[in-house]
């Protein structure tokens, strides 16, 4: 499983932000580890520090299974951490259900 990660210029941190999110993802979704072959992070900072904003933290976290077409979540929270364990959690659910769809044929 292939994690990597993208960030926009208001984004810092990079080695220990990359080592956390890395973290994250594969506690989260390690029982889909074989039938992930990608997973695409993007982050970013909507408003940067130039302006306020309480929910402007974004983690686009795009999943690609074997054989499949990629399955995308968008999550917004206060900070880069909680946008990331958001939109995992949400993605572990849409995998759940994926997969669940595709064992019945």
């Amino acid at each position: 499983m292939k994690i990597q990660i993208n960030t926009d210029k208001n984004i810092s941190g990079q080695d220990e932000l990359t080592q956390s999110v890395e973290d994250v993802l594969r506690s989260d979704l390690s029982r889909f580890s074989e039938q992930i072959t990608r997973i695409e992070v993007h982050l970013s900072d909507e408003n940067s520090s130039a302006k306020s904003g309480t929910v402007d933290k974004r983690c686009l976290l795009e999943v690609r299974l074997a054989g499949e077409r990629p399955i995308a979540i968008n999550e917004h929270a206060e900070t880069i951490g909680e946008a990331v364990t958001d939109a995992s959690q949400q993605m572990v659910h849409l995998l759940e259900t994926e997969l669940a769809k595709h064992s019945k044929w």
